[in-house]
């Protein structure tokens, strides 16, 4: 059965909305980040990168098991061996990616940064607050322009893109950012939001949180 190492974090819960998509049984276990289970040396030596989530497919190439790091990369991963959520023709799939590319490198980063100066940096840094919580709201921005045009991220067909996208939009208080501005990623992430799978997905990811 496949195995994903997650914690209840934009970037895990991408990981079970796909699997939950796709009808696929899989294990979830937790990785306390919260508790820096991520940095004990039994993680590292699965993801020397310390961060979730992780997957492992015991049915990797050559009978060996694949171990998996990247949320994005496991997307395409899943979608590529299980045919779905990433349609053949080459204009869609490229609209796909670069939606992926477009989270990994901006919207992801900024909303991640944003986060931790606003609420977990040591001392208040004024420039780092601007210069990340504008640079999500840019962000938002742009993903609100595109749905201005599509029903889903990449085209009228949800996608891995717009899973790649959701985790963020779960969790946008943590950048202390919202959708006033932004009303085409507000009736996107309803909808998303609406999905059984995506449901059963949030169900699991939030019960790996310890219960004070």
């Amino acid at each position: 059965m496949l195995q994903v190492l997650a914690f209840a974090t934009p970037n895990s819960l991408k990981v079970p909305i796909a699997l939950e998509e796709m009808g696929l049984e899989y294990e979830l276990r937790a990785i306390n980040v919260r508790q820096g289970e991520q940095k004990s040396p039994e993680f590292i030596a699965i993801n020397p990168n310390a961060r979730v989530p992780v997957l492992i497919d015991p049915e990797g190439a050559n009978g060996q098991p694949l171990v998996l790091t990247e949320s994005a990369a496991i997307l395409v991963y899943l979608a590529e061996k299980h045919g779905r959520l990433l349609p053949a023709d080459a204009e869609t799939r490229a609209r796909i990616f670069e939606q992926l590319f477009f989270h990994a490198s901006t919207l992801g980063p900024a909303f991640g940064h944003a986060g931790f100066f606003l609420k977990h940096a040591p001392e208040p840094l004024p420039v780092a607050i601007a210069r990340f919580h504008g640079e999500a709201r840019r962000a938002l921005s742009v993903l609100n322009g595109v749905l201005a045009r599509s029903e889903f991220v990449a085209g009228h067909e949800f996608s891995i893109a717009d899973i790649a996208h959701f985790g963020w939009m779960w969790r946008r208080e943590f950048a202390d950012v919202d959708f006033s501005a932004s009303p085409h990623v507000q009736r996107w992430h309803e909808t998303v939001s609406a999905r059984p799978a995506v449901i059963r997905a949030i169900e699991r990811v939030n019960a790996l949180v310890p219960q004070a």
